[in-house]
């Protein structure tokens, strides 16, 4: 092996262990704001202290294949915090196995799509934190349409737009936070110059 091999084996070997060692950090931070929360619905959903933006951060640094992944494994911890209130429910068990997919696994998977739009700068970034949080929200609206449309209160007829409006009452704080917050960070010269290099 030549030394400029085993010169760029090292330097991979250094930047994939400084990858791994940011994204845990980042899945730590959003675990730990998640449970800071401002307001919580009574079946499941809250607005947290920026909860999402650590993971949005990993795919607009990493590209959305490495956000996802990330994503995927907040999903699980953000389901293994939550489960014992999933059975608390009384759910049967196709609806609790409907609640994992829709609620955890696929709405919280999909803030790895944050930097699908990572290159075009604060206006793609802000894009993409856009579509991924919106994906999120339809998977919460799909779930309570068809999961908890059982729960729909008195006065509602129509279970869609009680979802989309259960959700939505802490989708959009959580939304409008996550954006403003991503795009105050990368207007900050020394924060855009430490993720300047992988957006190129």
């Amino acid at each position: 092996m030549s030394e400029k091999n085993i010169v760029n084996k090292k330097s991979n070997q250094k930047t994939n262990i400084k990858r791994l060692v940011l994204t845990a950090i980042l899945l730590a931070l959003g675990t730990a704001l998640s449970m800071l929360k401002i307001w919580e619905m009574p079946l499941g959903g809250s607005v947290t202290l920026l909860s999402m933006l650590p993971i949005a951060l990993i795919s607009i640094e990493y590209g959305i294949g490495w956000g996802i992944t990330s994503a995927f494994a907040y999903a699980l911890i953000q389901m293994g915090l939550a489960l014992p209130q999933v059975f608390s429910w009384g759910l049967s068990p196709i609806a609790i196995a409907g609640t994992i997919a829709f609620d955890y696994i696929l709405a919280f998977s999909s803030i790895g799509l944050s930097g699908i739009l990572r290159k075009k700068g604060v206006v793609g970034i802000s894009a993409g934190i856009f579509i991924a949080l919106l994906a999120r929200f339809i998977f919460h609206v799909i779930s309570g349409t068809v999961i908890f449309d059982i729960w729909m209160p008195e006065g509602w007829d129509n279970p869609l737009l009680y979802s989309i409006c259960y959700n939505g009452a802490f989708m959009l704080p959580e939304l409008v936070m996550t954006m403003v917050g991503a795009v105050v960070l990368f207007k900050t010269p020394h924060f855009n110059k430490l993720v300047a290099s992988n957006l190129e």
